[in-house]
């Protein structure tokens, strides 16, 4: 996972762009609760909504991806900060569960449906 606090989401998504990424913006400022962030998680991955609420089903979703073309997909997580003041254990179960889709999407893991997952901190 990558932090670029100096880059805003917005250059973020236009770099993702030009190299031909599709990126996928999420704002929890509004969620400093794990379900909170989760659903938008969820909603910015267009994640279907079986994926429910629990960290396993969402990692099955985010290492899924068979609904969104092939590619690299960014997400681009603003205000983790938000979630990581209000409740760190939880921070810390989302963030590891984006580490661990995003390793398991690596090419270099033998995935051959052409999707990976690319996840960058920001603002």
């Amino acid at each position: 996972m990558t932090v670029q606090p100096k880059l805003d989401s917005k250059t973020l998504a236009d770099q993702a762009r030009a190299r031909g990424a599709y990126p996928h913006v999420v704002d929890t400022a509004a969620y400093p609760d794990r379900g909170g962030t989760l659903d938008a998680i969820a909603s910015a991955l267009s994640l279907p909504e079986h994926f429910g609420r629990s960290l396993d089903t969402f990692y099955d979703g985010l290492t899924d991806l068979s609904w969104l073309p092939p590619g690299e997909h960014v997400l681009i997580w603003r205000a983790a900060d938000v979630l990581k003041r209000a409740d760190p254990r939880s921070y810390l179960a989302v963030h590891g569960v984006l580490s661990d889709a995003q390793r398991a999407l690596n090419p270099r893991q033998g995935r051959r449906d052409g999707r990976s997952l690319t996840v960058v901190l920001a603002d």
